[in-house]
């Protein structure tokens, strides 16, 4: 049975960010600065209550009779338990033999064009893990992104503003940067998972290692570019946020109004409509947060019973890191025009060349973690090669049909009497046919 690592990590960061967000808010309270001290609390606790929903609605506790644990998650102490209750099966199953398993079936990564078919026992214990796996892969989703995000931004704007970094602002700052980083590698390894839920997925270490890079890069460079922009342009960025963020809010709910689908009522058989709602709304503003910063990697559809999209579509990728890599630049370009005497001292054309080499250093890691060392690379109709040639080549021919109706139309607005001027090709080529018959009569 495998390690519950994934689990112990999740624990690790949602307890030293949480414990960081309160010792920080108590110094910003000690210096007077009441609205630093709210909004790092506001960022810290509404997290963890959304973290305790999910691990209560992941294992259903809602309808069953389990008060001490209602009572544990009421007071934020529900992934201490869950912990707790992870390990202790862990260590249980190795010593008790399960009397009933359950028998999946799974299919191998094709090779030389075929795909076999194996069964695998699980059983009640591995099944547990699975469940608590699963909850705590969500759960470090939501936290990244609904706290460790808006709060590495906030930690990230009051330091500029002070142009001063404590030592235990600069420990929050990097355990919300891992945050962040871990929770969108969970995205990833989820977006595979359900995507590819037939076939038998294994990760290779050099996998995560390229993703954790990808990621690490494209938080940190969209982080800095946020804060760079705010603190020049504070009214500003209020509707850069509200752009975004509605965006791709009501992208999902486009599609699916589009589409005529009706309204899925199979998300969960003890909500009612309302609760069917609120889900899939908390879902849709989940999925905008996540695209805030980084590429989702899971594309939300409602009108699809899993509410994912299990399709690679190439297509939206490209376009996101395109407008993404544009707005960053558009964003960078404000603030270096716009910028005050807090970076007097800071070199901004090195720091604006900086972070774009940084962007585009996360777009190269992400198309060779496609290209190498994806688990499911094998199952892709092209690979990431392929669309690049097929790209360039494509472009090299809207090139050249360019330059080629450009000659015509030159040629086209020539004037009448250039063309009266030049002999043409067809007179030129009848003079030696009408020489040659004149010929033919004189000797005849």
């Amino acid at each position: 049975m495998k390690f519950p690592g994934s689990v112990l990590a999740s624990v690790f960061l949602f307890v030293a960010e949480t414990t960081t967000a309160l010792y920080l808010s108590s110094t910003y309270r000690s210096a007077g600065d009441g609205m630093w001290q709210a909004l790092t609390l506001l960022f810290s606790l509404l997290p963890c209550a959304l973290v305790q929903l999910t691990l209560l609605f992941v294992h259903r506790d809602f309808s069953r009779d389990r008060p001490l644990v209602l009572l544990l998650h009421l007071l934020q102490l529900g992934p201490l338990f869950r912990c707790f209750e992870v390990f202790c099966i862990y260590c249980q199953s190795s010593h008790i033999e399960e009397p009933y398993v359950s028998i999946i079936k799974k299919r191998q990564m094709p090779r030389n064009g075929l795909s076999e078919e194996i069964e695998k026992e699980v059983g009640q214990a591995e099944g547990k893990l699975f469940t608590h796996r699963s909850a705590f892969s969500r759960a470090s989703v939501i936290q990244a992104f609904l706290g460790s995000a808006p709060q590495l931004t906030l930690q990230l704007y009051i330091s500029t503003l002070q142009q001063d970094v404590t030592i235990g602002r600069c420990i929050f700052m990097i355990l919300s940067l891992l945050s962040i980083v871990y929770g969108a590698l969970r995205c990833n390894i989820l977006a595979i998972k359900i995507k590819y839920d037939e076939y038998v997925v294994k990760v290779k270490p050099l996998a995560y290692v390229c993703i954790f890079l990808w990621r690490s890069f494209e938080i940190a460079t969209r982080v800095v570019v946020l804060v760079l922009f705010t603190s020049v342009l504070k009214a500003w960025v209020v509707m850069v946020i509200l752009i975004n963020f509605l965006s791709f809010f009501f992208y999902p709910w486009i599609l699916f109004w589009c589409s005529g689908s009706p309204f899925p009522e199979n998300i969960e058989k003890a909500l009612s409509r309302v609760g069917t709602t609120i889900v899939l709304c908390f879902l849709t503003f989940l999925y905008a947060g996540i695209n805030m910063f980084c590429w989702s990697a899971v594309q939300l559809k409602i009108n699809n019973p899993d509410l994912i999209s299990k399709s690679q579509n190439w297509y939206q990728l490209l376009v996101y890191y395109m407008l993404r890599f544009v707005e960053n630049a558009l964003l960078l370009l404000m603030w270096y025009l716009y910028k005050t005497n807090i970076y007097m001292y800071v070199c901004a054309p090195l720091l604006i060349l900086q972070l774009l080499i940084g962007y585009c250093t996360a777009i190269l890691f992400m198309l060779v973690f496609y290209q190498f060392f994806h688990p499911c690379k094998k199952l892709f109709s092209t690979s990431v090669s392929e669309g690049l040639q097929e790209w360039l080549k494509c472009v090299c021919c809207d090139c050249r049909r360019q330059k080629s109706c450009e000659s015509v139309e030159k040629t086209d607005l020539r004037s009448p009497g250039d063309r009266d001027e030049t002999p043409s090709s067809s007179k030129i080529s009848s003079m030696p046919s009408q020489i040659l018959n004149a010929d033919e009569l004189c000797s005849a």
